[in-house]
């Protein structure tokens, strides 16, 4: 049977403009787009709401919240993951790429932080297969190049995972995101309660592990990328010769790169920049790193995550378009940038025979309220 959707009287909010119109959703695809404010039989009237495509996250650590509520709590998988499918659903998302980390380190007791990541694959995989899932969901292996196992867990993935991005991360203390120790202080002693000179041995540690490991794993990762048929992507650039090494290996695109100079390299490269949502709403990186707005305001913000708060997605692609004075450039850093990113030629935007993956949502002030959520035609929120 043909199922069939018209969303009418809407602000469509197209590529390159909004129109004021209708957008008739057939068998999962968009059927047609036609101007005007009319209201078919059967149709729903959205009054002039915004009509955009679904939203598309490709950083975003919420998962690990619902696995972990509280330290040491490890929350029942199966009711954590569409605990956090439904969360995005609820927030206008509609193509997630969960991000998993690979790489641990098991030998040292304070800083011990264990494999999860194939487990946790295969059940959001199984669930996904299982049709428990509200929305779209692809992996995303973030590669901690400082670790101690990354190459047995990379191995343990391979092209039948369909794995979409690979993540460089390097977390050595001095580096890249935590450059500023003071920073890496208060974050590490206050999540681990360790005291200052448990501080001190933890960030020697770690700088003896980058330096035996940091090489091979980031090439095993560069490889590993390759031969999953998945995007690369590079996390936290900091300097010039970050960004060259992230081009070198073929990055795609750069994850909260941390300083004004690495974005404008990223440009220089043809590397699209994201940036975390919660910087460009809080008004700064709660890590002292570049401001997301400075960035905006140079031309130089392509995509942005939600990172740790899933509901800062929308809100910060309509404080783009305010800020921009554009609301289709807004809403693209959050749906026709990152599809375009990552390959998925499908959605991304309100086109004929694209996914009909589309959100409603009513502007209030400069805030918006979500009114509907669409994932291929069937209404999920």
């Amino acid at each position: 049977m043909t199922r069939e959707t018209i969303l009418a009287n809407a602000t469509l909010v197209l590529p390159d403009q909004t129109l004021r119109g209708q957008v008739r959703i057939v068998d999962g695809r968009i059927a047609d787009i036609a101007e005007g404010q009319g209201v078919p039989a059967g149709a729903e009237d959205c009054g002039g709401d915004l009509v955009m495509p679904g939203l598309i996250e490709l950083h975003t650590d919420n998962l690990e919240r619902h696995i972990e509520p509280r330290p040491q709590v490890d929350w029942p998988h199966a009711a954590a993951i569409i605990a956090h499918d439904a969360e995005l659903a609820s927030v206008g998302i509609t193509t997630v790429f969960d991000a998993l980390r690979v790489g641990s380190v098991v030998s040292n007791a304070k800083a011990n932080y264990g494999e999860y990541a194939r487990s946790l694959a295969d059940e959001i995989l199984g669930l996904r297969a299982g049709g428990a899932l509200k929305i779209s969901h692809l992996l995303h292996l973030r590669a901690e190049v400082c670790s101690e196992t990354l190459v047995e867990e990379l191995d343990k993935f391979g092209p039948e995972d369909r794995i979409g991005i690979v993540s460089l991360m390097d977390h050595t203390p001095g580096e890249r995101q935590f450059r500023d120790l003071t920073q890496l202080r208060k974050y590490v002693m206050g999540k681990h309660g360790i005291n200052e000179a448990e501080f001190e041995t933890h960030v020697a540690t770690q700088k003896a592990l980058s330096a035996r490991h940091g090489a091979a794993h980031e090439a095993a990762a560069v490889a590993a990328a390759r031969r999953y048929g998945a995007v690369l992507a590079s996390h936290d650039d900091t300097d010039i010769s970050h960004v060259a090494r992230s081009a070198q290996h073929g990055a795609h695109f750069a994850e909260f790169p941390t300083t004004l100079e690495a974005a404008r390299a990223c440009n220089d490269y043809g590397i699209k920049v994201m940036m975390g949502a919660p910087n460009l709403i809080r008004g700064g990186s709660h890590s002292g790193n570049v401001a997301a707005a400075d960035l905006a305001e140079a031309t130089l913000l392509d995509i942005v995550s939600s990172d740790y708060v899933p509901s800062s997605l929308l809100s910060a692609a309509l404080m783009l378009g305010d800020l921009w004075g554009d609301v289709s450039r807004g809403i693209a850093t959050v749906t026709k940038a990152p599809a375009e990113a990552v390959g998925l030629s499908d959605r991304g935007t309100i086109r004929l025979e694209a996914r009909a993956d589309l959100v409603r949502v009513a502007r209030v002030g400069t805030a918006g309220a979500l009114r509907g959520v669409w994932v291929q035609g069937q209404r999920v929120a």
